[in-house]
């Protein structure tokens, strides 16, 4: 975030991966690896079938649990979700908001994660929003006008927003290798802060993660940017190898002077 130093958070979004038994595994490792570093969060987003044994595992642990989705209801006749509620039981820190894979596979429009949004603020969840537009939008350059309309329908229904992250992920990098540009991440994050002023945020205190096939190859000259706030990290999350390099340059980078 803007200041006299940098702070980052890195998120692995595990997705549809990893069983119970796998989780543990993974998380044993990554618990006994990292230990924590100034200016630097680290959270992991386990399939729900795994976030109970998820928490207690990272439990005393630098590393936070977060969820990949949520319900806007407390409870009720909704086959399939999960509430709020049930994950703040779980000790669960943050939660991804509309992801483009919720928007796109299971057509969650805009006043759905809306709902989403609010219920995980009302709840005590901190939401990583995610906002990104697709290669048609980009093409036509319609990008800035896309993200603008993906943030303004969450926040305009609030009248005090709390603490959430927003994560830029143009869908045309997601899962694809493909990445923008650090020039036109930093020029849209830039752009990020603007919109979040418009809506009367403190843009400073909002951090602005990067989401897009990030890997330990790329994601140094984007964490560099200066309005780059930290990584949502897809596919390479999945390796601890990686994962560990990506939060380590994060690392490096904090603190340092902008």
């Amino acid at each position: 975030m803007v200041g006299d130093g940098r702070s980052y958070l890195i998120v692995g979004n595990w997705k549809m991966h990893r069983t119970v038994s796998e989780t543990v595994e993974a998380l044993l490792e990554l618990t006994q690896r990292w230990k924590g570093a100034e200016g630097v969060k680290v959270v992991i987003c386990p399939p729900f079938t795994a976030i109970l044994i998820a928490a207690k595992t990272v439990a005393g642990s630098e590393i936070r649990l977060g969820a990949q989705n949520l319900h806007w209801a407390p409870e009720g006749a909704f086959t399939g979700e999960v509430s709020p509620v049930m994950l703040q039981e779980l000790a669960v820190d943050y939660v991804i908001v509309g992801h483009s894979e919720r928007r796109i596979l299971f057509q969650e429009d805009g006043p759905a994660v809306a709902k989403k949004f609010a219920a995980a603020l009302e709840n005590g969840l901190l939401p990583i929003l995610c906002v990104g537009e697709n290669g048609a939008e980009r093409e036509a350059g319609r990008q800035g006008q896309i993200v603008e309309e993906q943030i303004r329908e969450v926040l305009t229904p609030l009248k005090e927003p709390g603490k959430f992250a927003i994560a830029y992920e143009p869908v045309w990098a997601i899962g694809t290798g493909k990445t923008a540009e650090p020039e036109d991440v930093q020029r849209m994050h830039g752009h990020i802060r603007t919109i979040l002023g418009k809506c009367g945020v403190a843009a400073g205190q909002v951090p602005i993660l990067y989401g897009g096939s990030v890997n330990a190859s790329n994601s140094a000259s984007l964490l560099s940017q200066r309005d780059v706030d930290g990584a949502l990290v897809g596919g390479a999350s999945l390796r601890n190898d990686e994962f560990l390099a990506i939060a380590g340059q994060a690392a490096q980078l904090a603190g340092r002077k902008i």
